[in-house]
C-alpha cells in the first residue's frame, strides 16, 4: 500500500491520525470521459482503450461486470494485476500469467507516471487507458461503468441500459447511501484505528444492510422492478462480504448468508448471464489477507468459508431496460 508524491513512490499506509481514526478515501484524480462523439478527445472506438484491473478489488470488479454485460470484451482489452499488493503497490506478475499487456511494466504506478510524470496521490484500480494518446482517461469506477453502459453502444448490438433516464434520480439516491455505508463502509470498519471510528462505521454498515434487506422484501431490485447500476455497485461488496469483510474487516455482526433476501439476491446477480466469470474468490481472499499486513501480520489466508453461490434464489426473472 503506498502512493506517489511528486512522481516519487512511497510505501505508506493510510494516515488516520488526523481524522480521529477514521478511514477517508481519496477522490480519484483522472476524470475525463469517453463518449460516442468524443467531446473530451476520447471517442468510443473499438480497440482503442485498455482496462487495468485487480480481480480482488470491488471497484475494479464493477468495470469488469459492465464490460461483460455490454459485450465490450472484443473492443476493450484488459490486464489484471497480481493479488499481492506489497511495497510497490499493485504489481504485475508475468510469470503467473498477469503481465502488463501494453508496456510490460512491473508496477501500476509506472503507468500513472507515464500519464503524469509528477503525479501525486494513491495508485488505484480500475484504470481506463487510451492506447492512442498513451494516457489515463479515467480511474473512477463509477464513471467508467457509465461510459461502458452508454458510450460504446454503437459498437455492439447489446443496448441494455443499467442507468435508464426514468430511474436515474432513484438510482443516484440509492448509490449515495449504499456507497457511504456499505461499499466504503466495510473499509471504514477494516481500516479504522480507534474503537469509536470502528463502531461508528460498523453500526452504519449493518443499519444499511438491514435497509437493503427490507427493500428487497418489497421489490426485486434496489431501484424498483429493473436491474440497474445500483445493484451491480452493491453486488461487488456483497460477493466479498462473507469471505473477507466479515472476518478480516471485523464486519462480524451477521454474514450475508444470514440475510434471507440479500443472500438470494446476491446469488441471483452472481448467476446472471456470465457474471460468475468475473468473480475470482482466490484473488479476493489472497489480496486482502496477504497484502494487508497492518491488519493481518501473519499473512495467513484462511481456507474458508464455503460459499454457496450456485444454489437456488427464488427471485424470479430479471428485467432490464433498453
Amino acid at each position: 500500500m503506498g502512493l506517489l508524491v511528486d512522481g516519487v513512490w512511497r510505501d505508506q499506509w493510510y494516515d488516520t491520525a488526523k481524522s480521529g481514526g477514521r478511514f477517508e478515501r481519496e477522490a480519484s484524480r483522472f476524470r475525463r470521459r469517453v463518449s460516442a462523439q468524443g467531446e473530451d478527445g476520447f471517442p468510443a472506438e473499438s480497440g482503442r482503450y485498455h482496462l487495468y484491473v485487480s480481480l480482488a478489488c470491488p471497484w475494479a470488479h464493477r468495470t469488469l461486470i459492465f464490460r461483460k454485460l455490454k459485450g465490450l470484451e472484443p473492443h476493450i482489452s484488459v490486464s489484471a494485476v497480481s493479488p499481492d499488493m506489497m511495497n510497490n503497490g499493485w504489481e504485475f506478475d508475468a510469470a503467473k500469467g498477469l503481465p502488463d499487456h501494453l508496456y510490460d511494466a512491473d508496477y501500476l504506478y509506472q503507468l500513472y507516471l507515464k500519464a503524469h510524470a509528477q503525479y501525486s496521490g494513491r495508485v488505484t484500480v480500475p484504470v481506463l487507458w487510451d492506447k492512442q494518446t498513451q494516457t489515463i482517461v479515467n480511474n473512477e469506477s463509477a464513471e467508467i461503468i457509465r461510459m461502458f453502459n452508454e458510450a460504446f453502444n454503437g459498437l455492439t448490438d447489446n443496448h441494455a441500459d443499467f442507468y435508464p433516464e426514468p430511474l436515474r434520480e432513484r438510482i443516484d439516491a440509492v448509490n449515495e447511501w449504499v456507497y457511504a455505508q456499505i461499499n466504503n463502509g466495510v473499509y471504514r470498519c477494516g481500516f479504522a484505528t480507534t474503537q469509536e471510528a470502528y463502531e461508528e462505521a460498523f453500526n452504519g454498515l449493518f443499519a444499511a444492510l438491514d435497509r437493503v434487506e427490507d427493500i428487497l422484501a418489497r421489490q426485486p431490485f434496489l431501484a424498483g422492478d429493473y436491474l440497474t447500476e445500483a445493484d451491480w455497485r452493491l453486488f461487488t461488496t456483497l460477493i466479498r462480504f462473507d469471505t473477507v469483510y466479515y472476518g478480516h474487516f471485523k464486519c462480524n455482526l451477521r454474514r450475508i448468508a444470514d440475510f434471507p433476501n440479500l443472500s438470494q439476491y446476491m446469488r441471483q446477480l452472481y448467476q446472471h448471464e456470465q457474471v460468475a466469470d468475473t468473480v475470482d474468490l482466490h484473488h479476493i481472499k489472497r489480496h486482502y489477507y496477504y497484502s494487508h499486513a497492518a491488519i493481518n501480520p501473519t499473512r495467513i489466508v484462511p481456507l474458508g468459508p464455503e460459499c454457496v453461490l450456485n444454489g437456488p434464489h427464488h427471485r424470479g426473472s430479471v428485467r432490464i431496460m433498453e
